[in-house]
């Protein structure tokens, strides 16, 4: 890649295929009023920035270097910028590709043969192995240094070569990676030209990310530096020791992630009207990853600089400080996911369902499934959810209207065969794994869930195409092989509509009980209240939002940080004790989920 094309932020953008804007190197510390759609994290220890501060570190470390990293790094544009302050202190760098000693891509696409899912669009199955999988042990060993240079050995995998030297290690957001992707200027592991952005996402999900993460897991007690990418040509870094005790000083804190939004062909405007920052130039915004931990990141800062590291770094240091006892369980995987949905002045999502627990490991590998739940945060009136079938439903007949709708391009009238339920806000309902749902429009949905997001079985999308004008994939088949039939009629109303009780009292404090379903390994509470509450984790986190009301503070460890309306903020389970202090004028609300004790 020539530097040449990349040396302005116009050209830069030609990179990225995405109207959200590129993270801002500084961040000025100011008393915000609004959602933060960069919040941030102050750590101890000084955050760098430029090629250049970093290659008079690399320089004055005199010896060999290696350079490791996630995908989608342009590493071309990388070598290019180093060698150009390089050359200002009459240095010539002996840079190694590993990729050299990568297998033929014949021989990985037999190794992954099993887990991209071949001419399925959606799926695959999670790749079992490692990333020293893809390469050959001979030719790892045959990259040696020359003597009497500054050599370096650069590119994902490159610590496999076993070069005992200084480490860095360079991260890409997972929004940016995807962003290149759809640029088509970036390869899957071991393949020499980009593929579709489509498959290529779903050979990143089932087998370069999960190689990718065990390998920055065994690399990260030891990397000597922290490299982040994503502006391309202006990093920011930090020594490992800064980012290893800034993690640490987070997992006894609360924490916000970074959260990136998406349009869709049912979004809404309900973000793009509430929540500042965002770029306003496109149709809609559908989905804010709000806390989808494998996709999203954790902003560090010191001073005005920030770093972006991948949010399950912290996991990978330390999962038990984050999930306390349910890392028994869960290990580095953290367990709930919030997002949000937003059909304001949208559409109706499709009609849905997810898989059992048992299909989705036998599948697809994953060890837990997508049982979800809505709870809407925000709702038009007449706004209305889609949940569970009607009393009548007949099973074959539903079938044969959904595939010949498919074929025949002709609509269904779904309310004959499944239920509908007014939206009001605050309302919770329950969608275990095999649910018939969706989403009505004029609802913003907080999608309070187990962190499983892309295993999602659509049956019906109202002859809608996508946002690129192609028909939208369905999964009739596979739904069918899930759904719950006896999800119907009263049961619906008796078992997935979601109770809310009191379970505690104080003079101007109340914490509410939201029942779950017992297929949900996660239970859902609501504090609500004037002044302040304290609360312990139990050895649990805990993830929140602030559903209701202006601010309010979080004290945990005598570090206080503030919240706005409709941000989600994660308690990690070594704070022990924490305490909300209403900031604002009038009551507030802020729903809390945490795994069951039972299901750690």
């Amino acid at each position: 890649m020539n530097k040449s094309i990349l040396s302005n932020a116009v050209n830069i953008e030609t990179m990225r295929n995405t109207k959200q804007f590129l993270l801002p190197d500084l961040k000025k510390a100011a008393k915000r009023q609004e959602y933060d759609i960069y919040p941030t994290f102050d750590i101890a220890g000084p955050i760098y920035t430029g090629y250049k501060a970093l290659a008079n570190w690399i320089i004055a470390c005199n010896h060999d270097i290696v350079i490791d990293g996630y995908s989608g790094v342009y590493w071309d544009v990388l070598i290019c910028n180093l060698n150009d302050e390089f050359a200002a202190s009459n240095i010539q760098a002996n840079w190694i590709n590993v990729n050299k000693a990568l297998k033929p891509e014949s021989i990985i696409h037999e190794i992954t043969a099993n887990y991209d899912g071949g001419d399925d669009p959606l799926f695959g199955k999670l790749y079992d192995g490692e990333l020293s999988d893809f390469f050959d042990v001979e030719k790892l060993k045959s990259l040696k240094p020359e003597p009497n240079k500054l050599n370096i050995l650069y590119g994902a995998g490159a610590a496999l070569a076993g070069w005992k030297c200084t480490l860095l290690y360079i991260d890409v957001p997972k929004n940016e990676i995807q962003f290149r992707s759809r640029a088509n200027t970036i390869c899957n592991l071991g393949e020499k030209l980009p593929s579709d952005p489509k498959n290529q996402y779903k050979r990143f999900y089932f087998i370069d990310w999960p190689v990718l993460n065990k390998h920055k897991k065994q690399l990260l007690p030891a990397i000597d530096v922290i490299i982040d990418e994503q502006r391309i040509n202006e990093i920011s870094w930090a020594t490992g020791d800064t980012l290893r005790n800034g993690l640490k000083t987070m997992s006894s804190h609360m924490f916000r992630a970074r959260p990136w939004f998406e349009p869709g062909v049912w979004g809404g405007q309900w973000i793009k009207n509430n929540i500042n920052g965002l770029n306003k130039d496109v149709v809609n915004y559908a989905w804010s990853f709000e806390l989808i931990a494998p996709e999203n990141g954790i902003l560090l800062q010191s001073g005005n600089n920030i770093l972006e590291v991948s949010l399950d770094t912290l996991l990978l240091l330390d999962n038990e400080a984050i999930l306390g006892k349910a890392a028994a369980r869960f290990g580095d995987a953290f367990p709930i996911r919030f997002d949000f949905l937003d059909t304001f002045d949208g559409g109706n999502l499709s009609l849905q369902c997810h898989p059992s627990v048992e299909y989705i490991k036998n599948n697809f590998g994953e060890d837990f499934t997508q049982d979800e739940t809505y709870y809407i945060l925000d709702a038009e009136p007449g706004a209305e959810v889609y949940l569970g079938f009607q009393e009548n439903i007949n099973k074959q007949q539903f079938r044969s209207v959904l595939e010949n709708s498919f074929e025949q391009n002709e609509p269904v009238e779904i309310k004959d065969y499944v239920q509908t339920f007014p939206a009001t806000r605050h309302d919770l309902f329950l969608i275990p794994n095999g649910t018939v749902h969706c989403s009505g429009k004029n609802n913003m949905v907080l999608e309070i869930s187990a962190t499983p997001y892309i295993f999602t079985f659509k049956m019906y999308d109202w002859l809608r195409p996508d946002l690129s004008g192609n028909p939208r994939t369905l999964n009739i088949d596979r739904a069918f092989e899930n759904l719950n039939f006896e999800r119907k009629g009263d049961v619906v109303t008796e078992t997935l509509i979601s109770k809310q009780t009191t379970l505690k009292k104080g003079h101007d404090w109340e914490i509410i009980n939201l029942s779950t379903h017992p297929e949900h390994f996660y239970a859902i509470e609501r504090f609500e209240f004037d002044t302040e509450i304290t609360e312990d984790t139990n050895n649990q986190c805990h993830v929140l939002s602030l559903v209701e009301g202006e601010s309010i503070a979080v004290i945990t460890n005598d570090r206080e940080q503030v919240i706005h309306y409709a941000e989600t903020f994660i308690i990690p389970a070594a704070v022990k004790s924490y305490t909300l202090k209403n900031t604002g004028k009038t009551r507030v609300k802020v729903v809390k989920a945490f795994v069951k004790d039972e299901c750690c």
